[in-house]
Formats: C-alpha cells, sequence, structure tokens
C-alpha cells in the first residue's frame, strides 16, 4: 500500500503473515499445514487516529493485533514503527530493543475479568508496567497510579482493593489506566467492550475518545459491532478468513461498500427508522466460513460470494488495490478500476 504523504504514518504493516503449525504425530511430529490466521495483510496506521478493525469471530483480529505488537511472533512480513529515532521494524526486534519499544505500544485486553491478575491489588497491577521499566520511585509510582485511576474515572483510593471487588466496567478502567502507565503513542484495542453490558459500553467507548484527544494517542480497535466501530473510527479495515478485503473512511464505508462481503456485514447492522428497514434487504450468505486451515483457492469469500465469477474468483487471489482515493478492495468486480 503506498504512503500517502500528507498524513503521518506512525504504523506500516507489510504483507504480514501469522501462521499456526499443525502437526501430526506424538514423537515425531510432522508438519502437516497451517492455520493462516493472518495472511498477507498490508495497511497504514496514521499518528493520531483511530483504525477499526472489524469482521466476523475467528477471523484473525486478534491475531493480528498479538502480530503488530509481538506478543505472537510473525511468520513472515514487516510492521515498520515510526519513532522519535526513526523506523523501526518490531518483527525484526527483540531483546532490550523490544523491551524499550513496548514503552510505547500497548494492549487494552479484550476480558477485563482474565486480564488482571486476582491476586494483585489495583496499584500493583497498574504500577507494574512502571516496575518492569524502573520508573521513579516507589513514591513517584503510587502518585502515578492515582492519578492515572483518576483519568479513566476510578477512585484514587481504591489503590488496596482487589480486582473481584470492582464491576466489569471498572476492570476494563483498569486495564485502561495499565494502558496508559507509560505514555503510549499507539495501542490496541482488543475488543475492550464486547465483555461489559450495553449499558457501560458507551462510558468505555467516551473514555477512550477522550483519552486520544488528551494524550494524542492512535488506536487499532478491533471489534465485530459495526455499529460502535464507526462512531469511534477514522477508518475501517474489514476482515475475512485472515485476509483484510476493504479498507477506507469510515463514512465512506457505510456509504459507499465495495466489497460483496462489506455488503452483507452492513445489511445486518440495524437502522432505527422503521420506513428505511422495512424496504431494506438482508444480505443472506449461504454455506459456512472456511476453515483457516484449509482456505479456498483463489479469493477466500468465494465460497460464499453472491457476486462469484466463475474462472477468476476460483483460480487466483484477487489483489488489494485503491479504486478510488483512500478506498481499497480486493475484488475482481473492481479489477482495472484504478483512482
Amino acid at each position: 500500500m503506498a504512503k500517502e504523504k500528507e498524513k503521518d504514518v506512525l504504523l506500516h504493516v507489510e504483507n504480514l503473515k501469522m501462521y499456526f503449525p499443525i502437526t501430526k504425530g506424538i514423537i515425531f511430529q510432522k508438519h502437516v499445514g497451517d492455520v493462516k490466521a493472518a495472511d498477507d495483510l498490508t495497511f497504514d496506521i496514521y499518528r493520531g487516529e483511530t483504525l477499526g478493525l472489524v469482521g466476523e469471530s475467528g477471523c484473525g483480529k486478534s491475531t493480528t493485533g498479538r502480530a503488530i505488537l509481538q506478543l505472537y511472533t510473525p511468520t513472515a512480513g514487516k510492521v515498520i514503527f515510526r519513532d522519535a529515532d526513526g523506523d523501526r521494524d518490531l518483527a525484526q526486534t527483540s531483546g532490550e530493543t523490544l523491551r524499550r519499544l513496548r514503552r510505547q505500544i500497548q494492549m487494552i485486553f479484550q476480558d477485563p475479568y482474565a486480564s488482571l491478575n486476582p491476586r494483585m491489588t489495583v496499584g500493583s497491577i497498574v504500577s507494574e508496567p512502571l516496575e518492569v521499566h524502573n520508573i521513579d520511585n516507589s513514591a513517584k509510582r503510587l502518585k502515578r497510579v492515582r492519578e492515572l485511576l483518576n483519568i479513566v474515572g476510578l477512585n484514587p483510593y481504591f489503590i488496596n482493593r482487589y480486582p473481584h471487588e470492582f464491576s466489569g466496567g471498572q476492570r476494563q478502567r483498569i486495564g485502561i489506566a495499565r494502558a496508559l502507565a507509560l505514555n503510549p503513542d499507539f495501542i490496541v484495542c482488543d475488543e475492550p467492550i464486547s465483555a461489559l453490558d450495553v449499558s457501560i459500553q458507551a462510558q468505555v467507548i467516551n473514555l477512550l475518545e477522550d483519552l486520544q484527544d488528551k494524550f494524542g494517542l492512535t488506536y487499532l480497535f478491533i471489534a465485530h459491532d459495526l455499529s460502535v466501530v464507526r462512531h469511534i473510527s477514522d477508518r475501517i479495515a474489514v476482515m475475512y478468513l485472515g485476509k483484510i478485503v476493504e479498507l477506507t473512511e469510515s463514512d465512506e464505508l457505510y456509504a459507499n461498500p465495495l466489497h460483496p462481503y462489506t455488503e452483507a456485514l452492513l445489511s445486518a447492522v440495524p437502522i432505527p427508522d422503521p420506513a428505511i428497514e422495512k424496504k431494506r434487504q438482508r444480505i443472506i450468505l449461504e454455506g459456512d466460513v472456511p476453515s483457516p486451515a484449509n482456505p479456498p483457492q483463489g479469493c477466500n469469500f468465494s465460497t460464499r460470494c453472491p457476486k462469484f465469477i466463475e474462472g477468476k474468483c476460483d483460480t487466483k487471489d484477487p489483489a488489494f488495490q485503491e479504486v478510488q482515493p483512500g478506498h481499497w478492495v480486493a475484488c475482481y468486480l473492481y479489477e482495472g478500476v484504478h483512482k
């Protein structure tokens, strides 16, 4: 993907692959295949923006986020992170250099019940990143923890309480405070509201937006709720079976979806207008999502696509190309169409 000159690229992902090997045998294990969780992804994330990443469960969204942060070691590809010292390929960085870079890249996990250590107090959880990176003395860390709890809307005097004493929304705020502790530039938000009550989701979304404005944060926001993604994202990438099939600005995606899979996804989003909802037709996809261990030949969506072109879609994977300014799509319906 070409980088746009007028925008400041913070993170450039190029041909990223994350394959999980499938082995056979007990003693002498034989490599018989791969689960292609993320398959040849290329995209940019601009400084200060929120890039939404959407798709069905199991399409590889969370794996992509973890591979970018090097929580998983990518099978192939580049993850170029641009900081004050220049461009760094996270995929080729390890040891102490990667540990130092982790101060600038953080993650908010999906499940606030599983991502917080039940044996640690809130104060210990939030201050742990400061201790790991040897930042400040204990008195200054305590002050910083109270400041962080206040920023995310929690009582700063709750530092001696344990995670089980908090609700789901409060626990997620603790996770957000922990992610903010080191003043990062980039945060992967891995479905941060999917485990929360609907009444709490809006509060957490508003908090994330306020923090972005206050600290100039850049988000990769992973979710499957298209309504939420539209609200918070500047641009949206649609993912299907390990591949990004469409990427464009949020409003453009909803007004002018190009890929048949995107059209099907958006047709399932309810519209709060009975007159429009009555006339609108749902696009029902037939069949099941293929296995990422054995994707179909050609386009991954070819087995379910209502606009399938025989002899093309089932032979070769379509190129991911820019068909309109800032609007990228991987589909043979737009072959030869360029910006």
